[in-house]
């Protein structure tokens, strides 16, 4: 299998390009976000490639982020999703978005990925949710971070975790916009 490849970028076509690695030109399946961000014809490139193999065909996969690699291969495992859905997935929403989307149970806003229907984005936010564990890691880090400073500022716990609770239900997940919009509601309590 093929796990990355490491050449100069040939060709740029929407959903695919050709990178030459070693004088062999390698046809890779991409996002339109991968796309976008890719350099110049003529240029170097690192891609990390997932190999798809069916009875018919051997298809490359290319991410700039290895995260991205890991979303794409999690899409795979969902009922109905194959390469071409997954890949129009991750041309239609970043896969930050996306992770923000199924913690939101955003239905509205992945249907609005062509190709995309209401039960599929349903199961879709059922199944990931599911498959992404550490998406709720990630978030009780930056909650519990955004406490610790928080209480550090002199603030009591409880007091300061209700605020921070307001400020995260806002939709605020990094840790200077929480601290800021709790700032707001602890000041505000103190009048």
């Amino acid at each position: 299998m093929i796990g990355s490849l490491r050449g100069k970028l040939i060709s740029k076509h929407p959903y695919e390009i050709i990178i030459e690695v070693n004088g062999m030109g390698y046809l890779v399946n991409v996002s339109l976000n991968t796309l976008s961000e890719l350099p110049d014809i003529g240029k170097d490139v690192f891609l990390y490639i997932h190999t798809h193999v069916r009875e018919d065909a051997l298809q490359l996969y290319g991410f700039l982020k290895e995260e991205e690699k890991r979303i794409f291969i999690t899409l795979l495992g969902i009922t109905g999703i194959g390469p071409k859905m997954a890949l129009n997935i991750l041309s239609g929403i970043t896969y930050e978005d996306l992770y923000n989307a199924v913690e939101a149970e955003d239905i509205a806003l992945l249907c609005r990925i062509p190709g995309l229907g209401k039960k599929t984005a349903q199961r879709l936010i059922l199944e990931l949710k599911e498959k992404i564990p550490h998406l709720e890691k990630v978030t009780d880090t930056v909650f519990n971070d955004t406490l610790s400073a928080l209480v550090n500022l002199g603030y009591k716990r409880s007091i300061a975790k209700d605020a921070l609770e307001k400020a995260y239900n806002k939709g605020y997940k990094d840790i200077e916009l929480l601290i800021k919009e709790a700032l707001k509601y602890l000041t505000s309590n103190k009048d």
